[in-house]
């Protein structure tokens, strides 16, 4: 193994000579990239090969080419590129090459290959690469289609890329993606070529001798595409995205309605169809007598009817097609035109106005999802129409009895109508509802009735709620209650509340957390009340929470009242309790506050 390192090192010194003769690099580090090389020629001839060794010996050339091409620029020295930069290059391939063969299946590899030949080797070395690595990895539809746009765009080989795309047709026939991108290429190979011709045109140079294909120019080649992949792939969704795709290009008109006829014909009982088709209205210029128009009003007037004639379509589909997902697109483009912005009073009640119509006929049609009623309310809400949200929110209770989020808009509803049924209605929800699913709708009542009514009935709501759910939630009212007691009745009341609760378990840490600091904020804080506190905190929490113990340390430390002898008790008490990751990152912890670093 010597002997071949060493012959990889002397195969270097020409190039290295070179550079320390015209000054790029000196004799000092000539010598360390010489050391460095070694170590790492060392590392890829080993036995038991390992890819990251490669990895780094391919990294540390590419940093080295930089480097030379940035001291080239500094000293403005351009020429020997062939002796230096050609000769690490192929070193480079041939190292990429040994790692791709023994880690095959690495498609990250073959991909950082790809990049270093694009940006350091020639065109044929990465052509070359590309046809290694899809004979390995041609079951990846998305590295032929890299393939074969490098061929179109910079080789500039769009034959090459025909060809790429057939292979990778054979081996993937049912793949969109592929058909996709074949038919945008065979368009922009049609387009490049008219391009071509009209500038030869244009300077009235004879292009008889010049291939030139009518069927290319005309994009036929991309109508047999179209007619091959929607004979294979069925469904609206792939129609319209190559629909979207010949758009881009003006020279495919006729190919542009030979898509969209079959679009209508093949998929009318697809939803997707009617949306495209209804969409498509505000893309229709005008007619060409009339006249384009000029005033702000002019052109709100003008896509005002233009979202009509949308409509118009959407109404035949819903009455043709009358299904929730029909009735969905109809709706999510009521509401889009809706958030368009218009300076335009008469074209916002407009879009208002069919907005909620559409809501209203899916409504009829008994096709609207529980999702969308929330969105009608909402809608109705920020536009203060307070008693159809009322009529809408309780029709969706109806259909929705056990939904915690319909239940949630009516009371909302409720509230913002400042209605007198309020209570009522959230003793109605927790009748329908289970109560595992209520917390939402408890914090709901707790806080209206904050705001809304007296401290007592506030109490009995959270007292009620605290009864009524459990597990985990229970927790959380557990925190606002407390949160709610400091806020109206101070101190002294929080004690209270965190003394009538303190054996009702489940506990949140921020429940004795937030009891802590409320003590720490009076006047006279007690050392006695915190160590109460700690405690009770530790003997739920003190096998987990490392930083229960480390601030139970602090106050002993820095209260006034504190016990600092105390403290190391606390510490083995500490140990003793918590396990694992907890216990190390406690004595951390300790151990830079100990240094002051904490």
């Amino acid at each position: 193994m010597a002997e071949i390192i060493q012959g990889r090192i002397e195969d270097r010194l020409a190039e290295l000579e070179q550079l320390e003769r015209i000054g790029l690099f000196s004799r000092a580090e000539i010598k360390a990239i010489i050391k460095k090389a070694s170590e790492l020629e060392y590392r890829i001839q080993r036995r038991a090969l390992c890819k990251e060794d490669f990895i780094n010996y391919v990294q540390y050339e590419i940093n080295f080419l930089e480097l030379i091409q940035r001291r080239r620029t500094r000293i403005g020295y351009s020429f020997k590129k062939d002796e230096i930069e050609n000769s690490v290059v192929h070193r480079v391939q041939g190292v990429f090459r040994r790692a791709s063969a023994k880690w095959k299946d690495d498609v990250q590899l073959w991909l950082s290959y790809v990049v270093f030949c694009k940006k350091w080797a020639t065109k044929a070395q990465l052509s070359k690469v590309f046809s290694a690595m899809l004979a390995i990895h041609s079951n990846k539809p998305a590295l032929w289609i890299m393939a074969a746009k490098w061929e179109m765009e910079d080789r500039l080989s769009s034959e090459s890329a025909r060809q790429l795309f057939l292979r990778a047709l054979r081996f993937h026939p049912q793949c969109p993606k592929l058909y996709q991108e074949y038919f945008r290429m065979e368009l922009m190979h049609a387009e490049k070529l008219r391009k071509e011709k009209q500038e030869f045109e244009k300077a009235k140079m004879d292009v008889g001798n010049l291939d030139y294909p009518e069927e290319i120019l005309t994009g036929e080649l991309a109508r047999v595409i179209y007619k091959n992949s929607v004979s294979v792939i069925k469904g609206a969704e792939f129609h319209v995205s190559l629909l979207s795709i010949a758009q881009l290009f003006d020279f495919a008109t006729d190919l542009q309605k030979e898509i969209y006829d079959d679009l209508q014909a093949l998929h009318t009982e697809d939803p997707l169809t009617w949306d495209y088709v209804a969409r498509r209205e505000l893309e229709t210029p005008s007619q060409p007598g009339e006249k384009q128009p000029a005033t702000k009003e002019a052109k709100a007037v003008e896509r005002g009817r233009k979202e009509e004639r949308c409509c118009a379509v959407y109404d035949e589909a819903v009455k043709t097609l009358p299904t929730e997902a029909m009735c969905k697109y109809y709706i999510n483009f009521c509401l889009e035109r809706l958030t368009k912005k218009t300076n335009s009073q008469s074209l916002r009640e407009k879009r208002l106005e069919r907005a909620i119509i559409a809501f209203r006929k899916a409504q009829e049609l008994r096709l609207l999802p529980e999702f969308q009623y929330k969105q009608w309310i909402e809608l109705l809400l920020r536009h203060d129409f307070l008693k159809e949200a009322l009529q809408v929110a309780v029709a969706g209770t109806e259909l929705f009895r056990e939904s915690v989020m319909m239940w949630q808009m009516k009371l909302q509803v409720l509230i913002d109508s400042k209605s007198p049924d309020i209570a009522k209605g959230f003793e109605e929800a927790f009748v329908h509802l289970k109560p595992q699913v209520c917390l939402p709708l408890w914090i709901s009542w707790a806080e209206w009735s904050e705001g809304a009514r007296s401290q007592e009935d506030t109490e009995a709501i959270y007292k009620k709620a605290i009864l009524a759910v459990t597990g985990a939630d229970s927790a959380t009212l557990k925190d606002l209650y407390l949160d709610w007691a400091y806020r109206c009745g101070g101190y002294r009341k929080a004690r209270a509340v965190f003394k009538s609760l303190q054996e009702s378990r489940p506990f949140s840490v921020d429940f004795f957390r937030k009891i802590i600091q409320f003590e720490k904020e009076q006047e006279s804080c007690k050392m006695v009340n915190l160590r109460e506190y700690y405690e009770r905190a530790l003997r739920e929490f003190g096998s987990v929470d490392s930083d229960l113990w480390m601030d139970y340390i602090k106050e002993e430390l820095n209260q006034p009242l504190g016990r600092p002898e105390n403290c190391g008790q606390i510490y083995w008490r500490a140990m003793k309790m918590l396990q694992g990751e907890s216990a190390e990152l406690f004595v951390a912890k300790h151990a830079m506050h100990q240094a002051g670093h904490l």
